[in-house]
């Protein structure tokens, strides 16, 4: 498909830079046969007893680091780890880095530049491993926020909450699963009243699920790899649901693409370790999810794809002119949709 027909027009001014608090009082478009304004805190009301929440509980590294090599000031974004001492790194100024060269980050953290790779990254081997570099990482990082949230250089320390789900478990991403950033345990405790079900994923998300679509045509686009895991458990809650006649609502698009890259062809959920590059795009057909909680997506980028192809390109494409003539605040600190999946054909 065309890059060009997921592209539309959006006000710099309803790009949020800050989220609401509380976090669940943000604004919630309902996107099914017609159009709803709510808000996220009237959840409970929009799903029923015997529905299933699926979350994602990896915790974000603050993985961005301001430091310098000799005297030049040095940025170094940690987006994946290669080893147990070692991250591949988006570096500015890249291109000056060379194999070899030692950089200071943070406070005390030192590494040394091993390699460079076609896609510009740098390859840092640390000078401490494992469960002693992780520490190191969460007690010196600022949280990597996408390009688009503005921060003086060094970061704000109200990201290190802000910017990280509540019920954040796994140490390994480097960008939110934000669809999670309006949950609070207010409103999880009154889903649960309800009779609303909760199950877990975990997904670490690269920097890559900003990445721009730079390619004409879909057909051309190479998809970032992430890694997850899939419990026992939740594949049994997801079978006891389906069995009951219960919804899978996947909490963000992480959530989603986990499921579905696990998922036979009816619908039966694998459970275990994986990697997933899946690529949604209109056509796919979903097994599991039926209803997905998220955000609002960027043009032109995979995430607008991938909702564009549960709920249908024109479909999709109505909600985010409402949403934007209704002045929704949009991306990561954004408001949110809950989307129902489109019956076949789409």
């Amino acid at each position: 498909m065309k890059v060009e027909l997921f592209d539309f027009a959006l006000p710099e001014e309803l790009v949020a830079q800050r989220p609401i608090e509380p976090r669940e009082a943000a604004r919630l478009l309902v996107v099914g046969e017609r159009l709803l304004d709510r808000r996220v805190g009237d959840l409970p009301e929009l799903l029923e007893p015997g529905d299933l929440l699926v979350l994602n509980d990896s915790r974000v590294l603050p993985t961005r680091f301001w430091g310098r090599r000799g005297t030049a000031a040095v940025e170094a974004t940690l987006v994946e780890p290669a080893d147990e001492r070692s991250w591949w790194a988006l570096a500015r100024p890249g291109r000056r880095l060379r194999p070899g060269d030692r950089v200071e980050l943070g406070r005390d953290l030192a590494a040394e530049v091993r390699a460079k790779d076609e896609e510009g990254r740098v390859l840092l081997a640390f000078d401490r491993a494992g469960a002693e570099l992780l520490r190191a990482i969460e007690e010196q990082g600022a949280m990597p926020l996408p390009p688009y949230i503005r921060r003086p250089k060094g970061g704000d320390p109200r990201d290190l909450r802000d910017y990280q789900p509540i019920q954040a478990r796994q140490p390994g991403s480097v960008a939110a699963p934000t669809a999670s950033l309006h949950l609070t345990e207010a409103l999880l405790e009154r889903l649960a009243a309800r009779g609303v079900e909760r199950a877990f994923v975990t997904l670490h998300v690269g920097l890559g699920t900003f990445a721009p679509v730079k390619v004409a045509d879909t057909a051309e686009h190479r998809m970032h790899r992430e890694h997850g895991t899939i419990p026992a458990e939740t594949a049994e809650a997801i079978a006891r649901a389906r069995a009951r006649g219960g919804r899978i609502v996947a909490i963000g698009t992480t959530v989603l693409r986990a499921l579905e890259s696990r998922a036979s062809g009816d619908g039966e959920v694998e459970p275990g370790g994986f990697t997933t590059d899946l690529f949604v795009t209109p056509g796919y057909r979903f097994r599991v999810v039926d209803r997905l909680l998220t955000n609002f997506h960027l043009p032109r980028s995979t995430l607008f794809m991938l909702v564009c192809a549960f709920s249908g390109l024109e479909r999709m494409r109505a909600a985010y002119a409402h949403a934007i003539a209704e002045r929704y605040r949009f991306f990561s600190y954004g408001d949110a949709c809950l989307l129902d999946r489109a019956e076949e054909p789409r």
